[in-house]
């Protein structure tokens, strides 16, 4: 039986930068009546407060869910309010080379972008997270920049040379990360195991980013069985069979409707 179901953020739980919707709500509270659930996603705090804390109630089932912002860099947990537990800073130094970096393979990549909303390069203290069009670019936007990744994957050839020495991945709808060396969502996972005391066959990650390069595939990497998701709306029909297993409870929607 499984003990722990561990969620990525941006295009599984929630659209890129927006709020968990209220069926996303309800069927993560159902889950986390009868389970521990964890998120890792490259958003910062601040976005772990917007984007999920604040469409769940605030009661004792907060005490199963585990939070680490920006790709498992830093842990959160709840004890009648949110306590940091780790956080796996920069150097200033390393914050300067990276971002340095950054700027170098944007020139040599080639890619134009008329308009940005937002800051492009976010230094997150733990992570620095490049944003192609901007931090607060509309989703509609964001979507059509690279779907097919090629955009970032070239971006991310060039820092892996550039910055060979620290850990880069593809993240969200148009964003790189970079964290340092062997600090990535593996090591969340790793994390996870030691302060919960649950080992990684008895967990389940379920991500929208489970491919080579991608910033969900280090969870796989690192031995938890893994459920790859299109969007928030196949992730909410996972959520129902989970539930359902788990607690007795059956899906709110006929199993032969339509996902979507």
């Amino acid at each position: 039986m499984k003990k722990l179901v561990v969620f990525d953020l941006d295009g599984t739980l929630a659209e890129s930068k927006a709020s968990l919707d209220a069926e996303m709500a309800k069927l993560l509270t159902a889950l986390l009546g009868i389970v521990k659930v964890a998120v890792i996603s490259g958003g910062d705090w601040p976005q772990f407060e917007k984007q999920v804390l604040s469409n769940l109630p605030h009661d004792e089932h907060l005490k199963n869910l585990s939070l680490l912002p920006t790709c498992g860099t830093k842990f959160y947990q709840y004890a009648g309010d949110w306590k940091k537990i780790y956080s796996e800073d920069f150097t200033a130094d390393q914050k300067g080379k990276i971002i340095s970096s950054l700027k170098q393979a944007l020139e040599a990549a080639g890619f134009k972008v008329e308009k940005v909303w937002g800051e492009t390069i976010e230094d997150r203290g733990s992570q620095i997270t490049f944003s192609a069009l901007g931090q607060q670019a509309p989703i509609e936007e964001k979507k059509k920049w690279d779907p097919d990744f090629t955009k970032r994957k070239k971006i991310k050839a060039l820092l892996d040379k550039l910055i060979p020495e620290f850990s880069v991945r593809l993240g969200g709808t148009t964003s790189i990360d970079v964290t340092k060396p062997g600090i990535d969502k593996a090591y969340g996972i790793r994390k996870l195991r030691d302060i919960l005391g649950i080992a990684i066959d008895e967990m389940i990650f379920i991500g929208d980013a489970l491919f080579p390069g991608g910033n969900d595939y280090p969870a796989e990497q690192a031995g938890v069985v893994s459920i790859r998701v299109r969007d928030p709306n196949e992730s909410k029909r996972v959520i129902e069979a989970i539930v359902a297993c788990l607690g007795g409870v059956q899906p709110t929607k006929p199993p032969d409707e339509k996902t979507g």
